[in-house]
């Protein structure tokens, strides 16, 4: 896996271009009080975002694999950060939300767990220095 992270130059301010060796890009920026402009997400905004699509990506495929009929499943995460440098994260919590049809909350809580335990890389790394927890809302589909 490799990125190319390109600072935009002094008139973007604190602005950076990220190319994913996957061919995709996007754009990251510092906070207004640290020189950014706002036109992107932080880059510490871009680690939360990823673990989140990698634990939801992982609930997913085991609820598919297990014959469940999930139909949608986002994830809240909320997270602490050290209050000083460097500011890791130091909790962060999983609110999933998972819809579908007559979904069985040990099936949901069972591929959560292996999410966390086994499967999300990015979610097993931050876990070195947060504290990781979940919970978990089930919606009937109509």
């Amino acid at each position: 896996m490799d990125c190319t992270v390109r600072w935009m130059g002094n008139e973007a301010g604190m602005s950076f271009v990220a190319e994913t060796g996957s061919g995709h890009a996007f754009v990251m920026d510092g906070a207004p009080e640290a020189g950014g402009r706002n036109l992107g997400p932080r880059p510490m905004e871009t680690v939360l975002a990823g673990t989140g699509g990698c634990s939801a990506f992982d609930v997913v495929m085991i609820l598919k694999k297990g014959r469940q009929a999930v139909t949608a499943c986002d994830v809240k995460l909320s997270a602490e950060r050290a209050e000083s440098d460097p500011k890791v994260f130091t909790r962060i919590h999983f609110h999933y939300r998972v819809r579908g049809h007559q979904l069985k909350p040990e099936a949901v809580a069972r591929a959560i767990e292996l999410s966390k335990e086994k499967y999300c890389s990015a979610s097993i790394m931050l876990a070195k220095s947060a504290e990781i927890t979940a919970d978990f809302e089930i919606v009937e589909e109509a």
